[in-house]
């Protein structure tokens, strides 16, 4: 791991120094064995929730950390560079909380949002559908209001915790218009609710991604967050946000396999001396960490933007687009340095490999960030289109 970060406060340091600790004795130790095994650690979720880090952006009155973004990106990295379906789970909590704290009213925030950041209870995020990924105004699920309750019905996929979450925040049509959508927060338990069979997955297996599904779903109106038609602005503002922990586990996962690459390039011999002295192989492993520091700097750099509440948008998408392309180059090269080896899964490179590709493609693909930081370019600072 590096050796420094950059931290605000004393606080933070110390945070770090927790989460270090907590990656290294409670996560490390168990990856290898879940992923192989498909196995969602539901208990390692309670462990970080009980450590207060699974509400860290979100204000101390909620039951949150109170931490700046900045400092939660880098728990974020910690937490991946040994487990990245984790670090993902975390990262989606996040989002999943995202609706209810910003657009949730006071009585709603005060009844669900401490147990939610305190990690009694883990999140979903309901966005995607089947026909309806990048384009999430193409959504079919329907919230039908009857009285004082909404009947929802539809499928919702690449649901993260799905089948084993306790909330799911759901985006469902309210109207005919293209961006009428509704946001809404679905205890897991409600009748109707529930999980197809996890999807089999190339990486990231320890992190259970199933299509939910909603079957004359009946929840009261209070269970809306924000006004009618106002979810589509919901999720995309939260996307923002999202994208940053993608960045952030991302580049979590690049330090690992490039940690992983130098031990080995420390200790394998050939010719008489350690690979690493190779100047081949050097180029390689400085390219790597090049990479690695260029991922960190740049998502850093949106979430001071976030913090200092300037607009970050464009900046989230760079983040995620740098940092996950990096991430899948680093793993690559990780395998390579290993050589036969990094191909058997008695090195852990191989699956890091696997599981930075998913994260070109989730909250929203690298395609998509590169429209998106296309767009922004083509509006001067006064919004106005060249």
């Amino acid at each position: 791991m590096p050796a420094s970060r950059v931290m605000p406060t004393e606080e933070a340091t110390e945070l770090i120094k927790l989460v270090r600790d907590i990656a290294t004795r409670e996560l490390a130790p168990r990856s290898a064995e879940a992923e192989a095994t498909e196995t969602f650690p539901r208990d390692v979720f309670r462990l970080l929730g009980d450590a207060g880090l699974l509400g860290l952006p979100y204000p101390e009155e909620h039951g949150g950390g109170g931490q700046p973004y900045e400092v939660y990106l880098q728990v974020l990295e910690e937490i991946a560079a040994v487990w990245s379906s984790v670090g993902v789970g975390v990262s989606v909590h996040a989002l999943s909380c995202f609706g209810l704290a910003y657009f949730g009213t006071d009585e709603q925030r005060a009844e669900w949002l401490p147990e939610m950041l305190g990690g009694s209870l883990l999140g979903a995020y309901c966005l995607s559908e089947a026909h309806a990924g990048s384009d999430p105004a193409a959504m079919k699920t329907t919230a039908r209001r009857d009285g004082d309750d909404y009947v929802l019905n539809g499928a919702k996929a690449w649901t993260t915790h799905g089948g084993h979450a306790d909330f799911y925040k759901v985006m469902a049509r309210t109207s005919d218009d293209r961006n009428g959508i509704s946001c809404f927060l679905i205890p897991a338990d409600t009748p109707g609710l529930s999980a197809d069979p996890p999807e089999r997955k190339m990486g990231l297996t320890g992190s259970t991604t199933a299509t939910v599904r909603l079957d004359d779903v009946r929840i009261p109106a209070t269970r809306r967050l924000g006004a009618e038609g106002e979810g589509l602005r919901i999720a995309l503002a939260g996307l923002d946000s999202g994208r940053l922990g993608i960045a952030a586990v991302a580049t979590g996962l690049a330090q690992g396999a490039l940690d992983n690459a130098v031990a080995y390039a420390r200790e394998r011999e050939t010719f008489g001396k350690p690979i690493i002295e190779h100047q081949g192989l050097a180029f390689v492993l400085a390219d790597m960490e090049a990479a690695v520091q260029s991922a960190r700097a740049t998502t850093l750099h949106a979430a001071r933007l976030k913090d200092a509440g300037l607009p970050y948008s464009r900046e989230a998408s760079i983040a995620k687009l740098v940092a996950t392309d990096n991430a899948m180059k680093v793993t690559t090269d990780a395998v390579q340095v290993l050589g036969g080896y990094g191909y058997t899964r008695d090195f852990p490179v191989e699956r890091y490999m696997r599981e930075a590709k998913v994260m070109q493609i989730f909250e929203g693909t690298n395609q998509i960030q590169r429209m998106v930081i296309s767009r922004s370019l083509a509006v001067d600072n006064s919004g106005v289109v060249r």
